[in-house]
């Protein structure tokens, strides 16, 4: 396909709505021909577009299928500053996180996107897996470049971590919260995770890749036994299936949004609302990272994303990764 073309037929469809536009002010936009404007149409209904064409109003889109395709996500972004230029859709891949790797390697700009129907290899933390169902859910990288000291890169997993929570609110009725570090969560149940892998020298970041792994569509038979009772997905949680096209271009702009505030001056605004959506903040937690192990309550988290927690000893501790629990005694 056309992904240039095609972006701003769908681009002009989505923002006419039912009013619908004629051929001729379609080709007028685009300084194209009215034939051109024809065989893209024609294109889109082959990958599943309902666009109906009428002598009184013109094209208008009645319908787009539930695919992840490029064209379809440039079209519905919004406008962005960094992330989500450009986007790219992958139908399988061995995993998102390691396609913007190379990305990174390749010196490519910060800000490129890559989604993919299906993983084989997706990456979790701590050297596990992420189970994505083909077609089901929304599996997104992005590589970033930030002006921040290694030590800042935390900043990204918390800033990642309020985009998702937005963009499920901007296409749900769901009230999702945060399990530090990376968790979305719906009650008690896993909706998405997020990984951040970085590349860096002592001093300086070469590049960050965030990776976000979202369960949209699925239903409970498409997890193993041992992971139903600790993952969920939006469609399980509302009942109804969830666009996943509207809700990655929500993501895109959401992240674009939060990574702009916090590689500069307004960290803390997302930090606070962070804290405001995270359910492990005021807990008696465990902190279990290989052999060390940390109770204590979770008071805050600090200016880059560590976690606080004072132990029964009064003494407030800096953690900046481990699998956290809840205290069976709280």
């Amino acid at each position: 396909m056309n992904m240039a073309r095609d972006a701003d037929i769908l681009r002009e469809l989505y923002q006419v709505g039912d009013d619908g536009i004629s051929g001729a002010k379609l080709a007028s936009r685009l300084a194209v021909s009215r034939t051109a404007i024809w065989a893209r149409i024609e294109a889109l209904r082959r990958v599943g577009f309902d666009i109906e064409a009428s002598p009184q109003s013109g094209y208008r889109l009645n319908a787009a299928p539930d695919l992840l395709l490029s064209e379809d996500l440039v079209a519905r972004r919004g406008k962005i500053r960094i992330i989500g230029d450009p986007i790219q859709v992958f139908q399988e891949t061995r995993s998102t996180n390691a396609l913007a790797e190379r990305l990174g390697r390749d010196g490519v700009k910060e800000g490129a996107v890559v989604v993919a129907e299906f993983q084989t290899q997706g990456r979790g933390r701590l050297g596990r897996t992420w189970l994505g169902s083909n077609g089901k859910g929304v599996l997104l990288s992005t590589l970033l470049r930030p002006p921040l000291r290694p030590p800042e890169v935390t900043r990204l997993t918390v800033m990642g971590a309020t985009a998702v929570v937005r963009a499920i609110r901007r296409c749900t009725p769901v009230e999702p919260s945060i399990k530090w570090p990376n968790d979305i969560m719906i009650g008690s149940k896993k909706v998405a995770g997020i990984l951040t892998e970085m590349n860096a020298e002592p001093d300086r970041v070469r590049y960050v890749v965030l990776g976000i792994g979202l369960n949209v569509n699925q239903s409970a038979c498409d997890w193993p036994e041992e992971l139903q009772s600790v993952a969920t997905s939006l469609k399980i949680e509302t009942g109804q299936s969830v666009h996943r096209a509207a809700l990655t271009a929500a993501l895109v702009e959401e992240l674009d949004r939060d990574y702009c505030r916090s590689v500069g001056q307004e960290f803390g605004l997302v930090l606070d609302e962070w804290q405001s959506l995270c359910s492990t903040i005021g807990k008696e937690v465990c902190v279990q990272f290989g052999e060390r192990r940390i109770e204590g309550r979770a008071e805050a988290i600090d200016t880059d994303g560590a976690l606080l927690v004072r132990g029964d000893g009064g003494h407030l501790q800096r953690v900046t990764g481990g699998d956290v629990s809840l205290r069976l005694n709280d």
